[in-house]
């Protein structure tokens, strides 16, 4: 079996490429998808030895990844930077609910994974963080959900005293709103 002779790209017809319009050039590639600081990585592998959790469905450790831990760190930051990264199974753990009656299933996800989520939060704590109102509580770092609401029906009552509120409440898709003066 010979080679096989190819025509040209343009099949034959001169108008295809206009001389003068060939780039002459090359566009540079994109070196990874996303632009990911490896020291992002490191800080988040920092926080999650901090931590000390349990194994995932892997059994790999905080002591067996620290082992290879350039190698992990590196393998994770490439995929994580080139969008390659998925997450891998997690264990699933029962744990007794707070008032005693029933389980809970809680996923425990392997080391690797753990470090790309507390990968992933920082990095979108640094963007998000500075977006979002005072007011606003819900899953903000140093704001627990006991304090935020603590913390939520102060600011609202200092605020009852100084502003004029209006209630409006609506029983149904359809109906007529009713509004309350509050103050």
């Amino acid at each position: 079996m010979g080679l096989e002779r190819r025509g040209r790209a343009d099949q034959g017809q001169p108008g295809a490429n206009p001389k003068g319009e060939e780039p002459r050039e090359r566009p540079e590639p994109k070196v990874k998808s996303f632009e990911i600081d490896k020291r992002l990585i490191v800080e988040a592998w920092e926080k999650v030895r901090a931590n000390n959790g349990a194994p995932g469905v892997d059994a790999v450790g905080i002591g067996v990844f620290q082992e290879q831990l350039r190698d992990n760190l590196y393998k994770l930051w490439n995929r994580m930077s080139s969008g390659s990264y998925f997450p891998g199974p997690v264990r699933g753990v029962e744990i007794p609910k707070d008032h005693g009656e029933g389980v809970r299933l809680l996923g425990v996800p392997n080391t690797g994974d753990r470090v790309a989520q507390t990968a992933a939060a920082m990095l979108l704590e640094q963007v998000l963080e500075p977006v979002f109102h005072r007011d606003s509580y819900g899953y903000r770092p140093g704001r627990s959900a006991r304090r935020s609401a603590h913390d939520a029906l102060a600011v609202c009552r200092r605020r009852c005293w100084t502003q004029d509120w209006v209630l409006t409440l609506m029983s149904g898709p359809f109906s007529t709103p009713f509004r309350i003066p509050c103050c």
